[in-house]
């Protein structure tokens, strides 16, 4: 007999884009994914992308969304206001505002990007990292 076995998520995020939330869009509701997805407009509601496969969302520097967002891979350089879970890699750019608390696996953040909330590391040891209105931005001469 075969058995089903889990899929662990995979560290390689997904490189297409399945799902495209056009700039001029205003979304409300939750979404549930899977593959990749890119949203240029609004969203008021969850994001959920399933956490056994190599799921990504992208937010271009247009996209807002309101709501807690859960997914393996993210690339942010728009806003979001809701807690955010990211089980693989999270990539900050530099146009990103996340209003909300944080939970990764592997973060880059560019010079710029802006977190106001708790980051919270996943690994071994589950550390915490507390910091209170984090912010990229490099000192003016740097």
């Amino acid at each position: 007999m075969l058995e089903k076995i889990a899929k662990k998520p995979n560290d390689k995020p997904c490189n297409t884009i399945d799902t495209l939330v056009g700039v001029t869009t205003e979304l409300k509701g939750d979404i549930t994914f899977g593959g990749g997805l890119r949203i240029d407009g609004k969203i008021k509601g969850n994001i959920i992308a399933r956490a056994d496969d190599n799921s990504t969302l992208v937010l271009s520097e247009n996209a807002v969304v309101t709501g807690d967002v859960s997914v393996p891979h993210m690339i942010v350089n728009g806003k979001i206001k809701g807690n955010v879970r990211c089980v693989e890699r999270l990539e900050l750019q530099a146009k990103a505002e996340i209003t909300g608390d944080v939970t990764y696996k592997v973060l880059e953040i560019a010079a710029g990007a802006q977190v106001v909330g708790n980051l919270t590391r996943i690994g071994d040891k589950a550390e915490v990292v507390k910091l209170r209105g984090v912010d990229a931005k490099r000192p003016e001469g740097e």
